[in-house]
């Protein structure tokens, strides 16, 4: 049996759900969740921070900070409460409660931005307040997960080297983008072995990542109102764009069948059908990537109240529609 000392040393990699039974097209869903920190976010926050101390940044003095969504903030908090670092959590209020609550208990800090950039969103003013912070005081240091190459070399390391092995006849991988260090570090490790295999990019409408215009997004984890420094388009073969409505049905449809996810996954899941329905064939071998797990988004996702008063009346009954197996209009 595994015996473990810090909550570092777990974390299972090799678990996939087989989703074709619930929406009609041969789908593997790698699931990222298990582990102490609940998320991918735990690989790039572990490199993040391992470079940092190896280059001197981090002392007994040293507040990490980070601008985070949610995951990425559990992620450094876990890891300062196992090594016994300060961490001050940058995010904003589409953040869930349940994820800020989970970070201030493992000892960390949290700040909330109330109030967008005018141009460049909640993420831009979460920006702002970093560089504010660090410049005022010399022992802050930002990781800064969005131009860090420890990002994407943490998934180059370990997330696509896991499905490689998995998969040895691959032929389409489905990632989504937040800071595009999973689909950074996967697309350049399937480049590098001369695969033919298909990087398809999954990102929410209302995201400016692609070129596209900015917009009201409201489920946090993937999407960006800044475009990720660290974006090589020329990696991307595909990208398909998810409305969160449908992010949304996705969501209660493998809720339906017993298998509770976060947000990011039912965009890239969604935006994984429509790709397969419009490019794959018989016998297409493609693999998706579930970022975390769902209890996080009970309060939001899963709430209909929540559900309702954002997107309309009519959005559950969609996604019962969907779950009972029909594909509406």
């Amino acid at each position: 049996m595994p015996v473990i000392t810090a909550p570092l040393e777990f974390n299972e990699e090799q678990l996939y759900v087989d989703l074709e039974s619930m929406f009609g097209y041969p789908l593997f869903l790698k699931c990222e969740g298990f582990n102490f920190a609940g998320s991918i976010k735990l690989k790039a926050a572990i490199e993040m921070v391992t470079s940092a101390e190896q280059s001197g940044l981090v002392t007994e003095d040293t507040i990490l900070v980070e601008s985070s969504s949610g995951n990425l903030g559990v992620a450094l908090a876990l890891i300062a409460a196992s090594r016994g670092f300060q961490f001050l959590c940058v995010t904003d209020t589409r953040c869930n409660l349940s994820t800020r609550r989970l970070i201030e208990a493992l000892g960390s800090r949290v700040h909330i931005i109330s109030e967008p950039h005018p141009e460049r969103g909640f993420l831009g003013a979460r920006l702002d307040y970093v560089h504010s912070l660090c410049a005022s005081d010399s022992r802050y240091v930002w990781l800064n997960q969005y131009a860090n190459p420890s990002n994407w070399a943490a998934h180059y390391r370990t997330t696509a080297p896991a499905i490689a092995r998995q998969f040895p006849n691959l032929d389409a991988l489905f990632i989504g983008t937040g800071t595009t260090g999973t689909l950074m570090g996967c697309a350049r490790y399937f480049r590098e072995l001369d695969r033919p295999v298909r990087i398809v990019a999954v990102d929410s409408v209302g995201s400016v990542t692609f070129g596209g215009g900015p917009g009201r997004r409201m489920i946090p984890g993937i999407g960006t109102s800044v475009r990720p420094p660290m974006l090589d388009e020329s990696f991307v073969d595909d990208v398909v764009m998810v409305e969160e409505v449908d992010t949304i049905r996705a969501c209660h449809q493998m809720a339906r069948n017993g298998f509770l996810f976060g947000g990011s996954t039912g965009t890239v899941v969604s935006g994984a059908m429509d790709w397969l329905a419009h490019h794959g064939t018989p016998g297409t071998n493609s693999v998706a990537i579930a970022p975390d797990l769902g209890e996080r988004y009970l309060d939001t996702l899963y709430q209909t109240n929540w559900l309702q008063g954002l997107y309309g009346e009519d959005v559950l009954n969609v996604a019962e529609i969907a779950a009972a197996g029909v594909r509406p209009e």
